[in-house]
């Protein structure tokens, strides 16, 4: 994508206590024709959110006050904001943890800015289509109604929080009954990656419905992707 071709208004927040890779991150943003501000701890990334009400957060998990986890609860409360994670951890249980309290993404240190600017992009477009080539009605999984214009879940009567990412994912296969979409396909049309890359965010993010939702709500075909039951699933005209 040319440098300058996103809209200008389009606004980052970056929260990161390392000033070389907050500075370079937000340079090379503001090359691409974002915003971009920078906050050097969890309260301080708090309140520049609540002030300039970004389109994108991208936050450092490991942040002096308080922790990348703590500061995504507190700006996903009022705001589903779409979050980008850094860690310099891969573990699994760290990724899972951001990824359910309301980060869409991640990107292990040390990661290229190249990468990272395809990722903002690919997320931003996402939020911009959501619902554009999605069912008006609501979609049911068992005792699970999806409601795609109110962009909530209900299992039974409860209501559940899902993220963004989450809800994209989940409607998405939930929309295609019986049909197994295979992790690169998942990529491509809720995240909008096109390189094929992000293998782990789609499992992670499968793991993350199936803790909210049961095991069963998402049914894994080894070696190809995921699919839900079509007996399980009607879709209300």
């Amino acid at each position: 994508m040319p440098s300058g071709e996103v809209a200008s208004a389009r606004s980052v927040v970056i929260i990161e206590d390392e000033a070389p890779i907050a500075s370079a991150v937000a340079a090379r943003l503001r090359s691409e024709g974002y915003l971009a501000e920078i906050a050097h701890d969890g309260p301080a990334g708090i309140d520049l959110c609540e002030r300039v009400r970004p389109d994108l957060v991208i936050l450092d998990l490991m942040l002096p006050g308080l922790d990348g986890l703590e500061v995504c609860k507190h700006i996903q409360r009022n705001r589903a904001v779409p979050v980008l994670m850094l860690t310099a951890r891969d573990s699994e249980t760290d990724l899972l943890v951001g990824l359910a309290v309301g980060a869409d993404d991640y990107m292990t240190k040390p990661f290229s800015a190249r990468e990272l600017v395809a990722r903002v992009h690919a997320i931003l477009r996402r939020v911009d289509r959501h619902g554009a080539e999605q069912p008006t009605s609501p979609v049911r999984l068992g005792d699970i109604e999806i409601d795609p214009s109110g962009r909530r879940v209900r299992r039974g009567a409860e209501l559940v929080h899902l993220t963004p990412t989450e809800f994209d994912l989940l409607l998405h296969l939930a929309s295609r009954p019986g049909v197994v979409t295979t992790r690169e396909q998942l990529l491509n049309a809720v995240w909008g990656y096109t390189d094929g890359s992000g293998a782990r965010t789609v499992d992670s993010h499968v793991r993350a419905l199936r803790r909210k939702l049961g095991d069963d709500i998402i049914r894994t075909v080894h070696g190809v992707g995921y699919a839900v039951e079509p007996e399980a699933t009607t879709v209300p005209q």
